[in-house]
């Protein structure tokens, strides 16, 4: 027997004051069963600094040709496709053809490492990759639960999450910028 996610519930009120986006949100993420917190994590802080009309989480790690969270148009053309983690670089040259806009999000400690490797063969292609501070990361996961009413204001390359358990700061490091 399959083992199944665990469903948790999200009330995000986000305010992104580098972009004037103000929203209240209502998001219900799947846990997958060998998805870590921490990974949970990045995906919702992903989500916060991409926020938009037609973002939504995909199947994950249950899917392997979908990334993570993406945003499709009304003709079902992909707009933006975010991956979480340090993906091959063939995967995200793969999704530069696919999407109008790809972003990777690396956060773990793996991070320096993946990043050294391939930061020449990254250099070529058309995507923004950032990086995230792992002990943030696992501050952010203890303040998970199964329902959750969050705040999050993102100014600069910082986002504030202010939790009912705690709060927590994560920064956002550009490592580069698509053209």
């Amino acid at each position: 027997m399959a083992l199944k996610p665990k469903i948790f519930k999200l009330k995000l009120t986000l305010s992104d004051l580098n972009r004037n986006y103000y929203d209240t949100l209502n998001l219900t993420l799947a846990q997958h069963p060998s998805e870590t917190a921490e990974r949970m994590m990045v995906r919702v802080v992903a989500f916060a600094f991409n926020a938009r009309e037609f973002l939504s989480f995909t199947k994950g790690l249950s899917a392997i040709e979908e990334p993570d969270l993406w945003a499709r148009t009304l003709d079902d053309q992909i707009a933006l496709w975010i991956d979480i983690g340090e993906p091959a670089t063939e995967r995200v040259k793969k999704s530069t053809r696919l999407a109008h806009a790809v972003k990777v999000y690396s956060f773990n400690t793996k991070s320096d490492v993946w990043w050294s490797q391939n930061q020449v063969a990254f250099s070529k292609l058309d995507a923004s990759l950032y990086r995230l501070e792992w002990p943030q990361i696992q501050g952010l996961a203890k303040l998970i639960q199964r329902s959750m009413d969050w705040s999050v204001t993102i100014t600069g390359d910082s986002a504030y999450f202010a939790t009912e358990s705690g709060e927590a700061e994560i920064t956002v490091q550009t490592l580069q910028l698509a053209e």
